[in-house]
């Protein structure tokens, strides 16, 4: 299951489905650039020292999807891109997965190296997306905004009812 955006040189996505580098590349791909940089971010077995048993990512899908495309246009424009594409995948992240992947062409590496890096970090710090850590011997898990580092809150539920 997957929602889409698409305008010209530009795709943004969300998606339960596993992530596919090969497809986001050929979104980006394109005779105009002469370099594709992708960006995979991965679910690790770890933070802050404790083991991650996996990671649960949620999203307000309409207003995630405007956000990463809004994020795009910006960068696309502000680095001169060819092209930009950003997924971001939802649900359940088993370890060493990806969570999200981001793809950008260009006529020269350096723009795109810069315009990867800062799509991130604007993606992180902007979408409607949040990720619920589950640590391996710990019930609940900890809901966070969708950003390195940040404070998460413990979630507690009665085992009979369906957390929201």
């Amino acid at each position: 299951m997957s929602t889409t955006l698409v305008e010209d040189g530009l795709y943004v996505g969300l998606t339960h489905d596993h992530l596919d580098a090969k497809d986001i590349m050929d979104r980006v791909r394109s005779p105009k650039a002469g370099a594709i940089v992708v960006f995979a971010g991965t679910t690790r077995d770890n933070f802050g020292g404790k083991p991650v048993k996996e990671l649960q990512y949620t999203s307000y899908q309409r207003r995630a999807l405007q956000t990463m495309l809004t994020i795009c246009k910006a960068i696309r424009e502000k680095h001169s891109l060819t092209s930009i594409a950003m997924i971001h995948r939802l649900g359940v992240v088993p370890i060493g997965e990806e969570s999200i992947l981001i793809a950008v062409s260009s006529p020269h590496r350096q723009a795109a190296w810069r315009a990867g890096e800062e799509a991130l970090e604007e993606c992180k710090a902007k979408t409607e997306v949040w990720k619920k850590e589950e640590f391996g011997g710990e019930e609940g898990g900890i809901w966070r905004a969708n950003r390195d580092g940040a404070a998460g809150v413990r979630v507690q539920y009665d085992k009979n009812s369906k957390p929201e």
